[in-house]
């Protein structure tokens, strides 16, 4: 599968449970999962989507970078939002210590991926 494919796959799934947990914050009436609800949205439907786009338009080649680049943007945007919401909500008694560390190196696993995409981006020819 194409990494555009993969991208664009995992950025749909992160707009359907973006838009299940604005729905169940709107009924609920309760803003607790706004954070996390936003970078759901944020980094998991409108980045990945966004670099869906640009592997399917610029086609760059692949290499290590690219690959890197897929995996640390899925890793860290699975990873963080999850961080979050364990972390903010304490659904799962986890050690605080734990749950901060698992939501702070995920949230740098996805800072390299966006760093990987600004290197991609600046010299893949057009």
């Amino acid at each position: 599968m194409s990494y555009s494919k993969i991208l664009l796959i995992a950025s749909a799934v992160f707009g359907v449970i973006g838009t299940f947990m604005g729905g169940h914050m709107a009924g609920a009436g309760s803003p607790a999962l706004r954070p996390v609800h936003a970078h759901i949205l944020v980094v998991g439907w409108l980045s990945l989507f966004s670099w869906a786009i640009y592997y399917k338009v610029y086609q760059p080649k692949k290499s290590w970078m690219t690959a890197a680049h897929v995996w640390t943007a899925l890793i860290g945007t699975i990873g963080l939002t999850s961080g979050m919401y364990v972390f903010m909500l304490d659904t799962i008694p986890l050690p605080d210590l734990f749950s901060l560390l698992f939501y702070i190196i995920s949230g740098t696993i996805l800072t390299v991926s966006y760093v990987l995409f600004l290197i991609l981006a600046v010299k893949t020819p057009e």
